[in-house]
């Protein structure tokens, strides 16, 4: 049983007898017992892992009172229990690796869901792949193996076969820069709609201008509108707090590939790198922002 573990029993150990301990120390009459065990019942109490408060029924804080009662540890009989089998991996055997590995080759846009509920019917017509993996299971094994989920459009652009057959053919990683400042990401994302002092609604987008490496925010600042000037501006802001990068990368953004841009990073020199369309995974401003 790891540390955290031990710690969260004792933390609903100790919650549980907090609640029922005064019981326990000045034991009401047979008679009395129901009123207080409802009295408990109509308060609410911080959750010990969640910060919000939750009610407890009659028939649960009266199972915790009988069992600390009869107990010489109440706090630890009113511990949560550890499944027997926690820590464990289930393990998948080989054939039913193989024919998830065909599934997933010849369907990448199923869900994993539909991936579990297909090998749970090909197990039902070849008892001799084994027992059926759970959901969980399944999923955790397609993740191991970077089997995730492709999106997969019915009527493929030239442009999207390009990028489906590049992100086959290359290693995709979590980053690619080895040094801080060596390649920055910036993108522009829009927020929900606000109305201003004269009443007028705007969608304002956010710029966030993120270094690869570190992953550190160089730069986020709301504005009203996506131009070249909106762009310059904060990226001269990102500029004077954490100095040049040697390349940046963005999408084909109007903003991105405007004049002005392109000429103002040539100047500075920095290298203007650009993610091919459809192609989302180069972003790593997108899934680090939301």
């Amino acid at each position: 049983m790891t540390q955290k573990m031990q710690g969260r029993i004792t933390d609903w150990g100790e919650f549980r007898f907090s609640i029922i301990g005064g019981l326990l120390a000045n034991p009401p009459k047979h008679s009395q017992l129901r009123h207080e065990l409802e009295k408990l019942s109509n308060q609410q109490y911080l959750h010990p892992t969640k910060n919000c408060r939750v009610p407890f029924s009659l028939s649960t804080i009266e199972r915790w009172y009988y069992k600390a009662l009869k107990s010489d540890n109440p706090v630890q009989a009113l511990g949560r229990k550890v499944r027997n089998d926690f820590g464990e991996s289930k393990a998948m055997n080989s054939a039913l690796l193989k024919h998830l590995h065909n599934q997933y080759k010849n369907y990448p846009h199923w869900s994993y869901q539909l991936h579990a509920d297909n090998l749970a019917v090909c197990v039902e017509q070849k008892p001799e792949l084994g027992k059926a993996p759970s959901y969980s299971t399944v999923q955790r094994r397609m993740k191991e193996r970077g089997w995730i989920k492709k999106y997969s459009p019915v009527n493929k652009t030239k442009g999207q076969i390009l990028a489906l057959n590049r992100l086959e053919k290359l290693e995709v990683r979590s980053f690619e820069a080895e040094y801080v400042n060596a390649l920055w990401h910036l993108d522009f994302h829009e927020g929900r709609r606000v109305v201003d002092v004269n009443g007028q609604w705007h969608t304002p987008k956010v710029l966030c201008i993120l270094d690869d490496r570190s992953r550190l925010c160089c730069h986020i600042q709301w504005y009203l509108d996506e131009t070249a000037d909106t762009l310059i501006h904060g990226l001269c802001q990102a500029f004077v707090k954490r100095g040049l990068p040697r390349s940046l990368m963005t999408d084909n953004g109007s903003a991105m590939v405007a004049g002005e841009t392109q000429s103002g990073l040539l100047k500075l020199g920095i290298k203007h790198e650009r993610t091919l369309p459809y192609s989302p995974y180069h972003y790593v401003a997108h899934t680090i922002m939301w």
